[in-house]
């Protein structure tokens, strides 16, 4: 890569890979520094990410939304196709919108990930696929072929869960004094 093809770039400490990231955190996000960044990613407010997590924007960049929990072990990737080794102009762009939690081991190349979707444990979502909203991946279950996935659709092995689960995230501010 040059740098002509990427913004001003920096290295994040703490990061397991030959980091070049440039990571854009809003206000009231909580990023953990011993998670993995690579390449342009902007993450919303009210994100939490935890440790060991890997954000990885190799084709091009990462948009997190507001309000998305990224557990351990996590993976969200916008990966080049196989056999491409130069970035597509323009760059894709991967999404995940608002409400969404990626729990342990999850692993998602989606190119977008709309409101109040949850990846269960060790759950795979393959390039190629947009999740609307609603949908639960059940744990050990994958979906790789490219496919726009209705509103509230269930994974074979998941838990029955309503269409409007969803989970509220409790930010209680620090008091000084």
């Amino acid at each position: 890569m040059t740098s002509a093809l990427r913004p001003p770039i920096y290295d994040l400490p703490g990061s397991g890979l030959p980091t070049q990231a440039h990571v854009k955190v809003t206000p009231g996000a909580v990023v953990c520094l011993e998670a993995d960044y690579y390449g342009e990613i902007t993450i919303g407010s009210r994100t939490v990410i935890h440790p060991k997590a890997r954000i990885i924007a190799e084709a091009g960049p990462i948009i997190i939304g507001e309000g998305n929990l990224i557990e351990e072990q996590a993976q969200i990737i916008n990966r080049l196709p196989e056999r491409v080794w130069r970035p597509q102009n323009p760059a894709p762009v991967m999404v995940i919108v608002n409400n969404n939690v990626f729990e342990v081991d999850s692993y998602c190349q989606a190119s977008k990930v709309g409101d109040n979707n949850i990846l269960e444990a060790k759950s795979h979502i393959g390039p190629g696929v947009e999740l609307t909203r609603g949908y639960v991946m059940g744990s050990l279950c994958s979906l790789v072929c490219p496919q726009i996935v209705p509103e509230a659709n269930f994974g074979e092995r998941s838990r029955k869960k309503p269409a409007s689960y969803g989970f509220s995230l409790v930010f209680v501010p620090r008091q000084n004094g």
